[in-house]
C-alpha cells in the first residue's frame, strides 16, 4: 500500500508542486504525493510548470489546491516547505508525522533559480523522504 505524503507551502504554486512532481516521479511506486497551500494561489507558477514539463515530471492533474480540499485525506507524513506554512500548518491527527524542510522561493526570480530549487528538492528532500519510509 502506498504511503500518502503532503507537501505544504503558502501558495501551492511552485515549491510544493515541484516536490509533489519530483517525489511522484521518483518514488511513485511507493508514495502518493500531493501538495497544497495554506493560502493557495489557485494557479501553478508558469516557470515552475515549464521546468517540470521540460524535465518530464509534469502531470496534467497537478494544480494549486487550498488546504481544505485535502484535509480529509489520511497522511503518513506532512512536509512543510516554507516558514509561513510551518507556522500556519493546520493540525493533523496525532498519528500524522509533520516535518519542516525549508526551501527558498524562486518566484519572480530568474529561471536558473527555479532549476536550483528543483535541484535542492532533489538533493535534500528526496533522501529524507526515502529515509522516512525506509526506501
Amino acid at each position: 500500500m502506498k504511503k500518502n505524503v503532503l507537501f505544504l507551502c503558502t501558495g501551492n504554486s511552485c515549491r510544493s508542486i515541484m516536490a509533489e512532481a519530483l517525489i511522484n516521479a521518483k518514488l511513485g511506486k511507493f508514495i502518493a504525493a500531493q501538495s497544497s497551500g495554506v493560502k493557495a494561489t489557485s494557479r501553478v507558477n508558469p516557470t515552475a510548470q515549464a521546468l517540470l514539463k521540460k524535465q518530464g515530471l509534469w502531470r496534467e492533474e497537478y494544480h494549486s489546491k487550498v488546504i481544505e480540499t485535502v484535509l480529509d485525506t489520511s497522511y503518513d507524513l506532512v512536509v512543510t516547505l516554507c516558514d509561513n506554512a510551518k507556522e500556519t500548518c493546520p493540525i493533523f491527527p496525532e498519528t500524522t508525522k509533520t516535518i519542516h524542510i525549508g526551501f527558498e522561493d524562486p518566484s519572480g526570480k530568474a529561471d536558473e533559480e527555479y532549476v536550483k530549487t528543483l535541484e535542492c528538492i532533489n538533493a535534500n528532500l528526496l533522501p529524507i523522504i526515502k529515509k522516512e519510509f525506509g526506501l
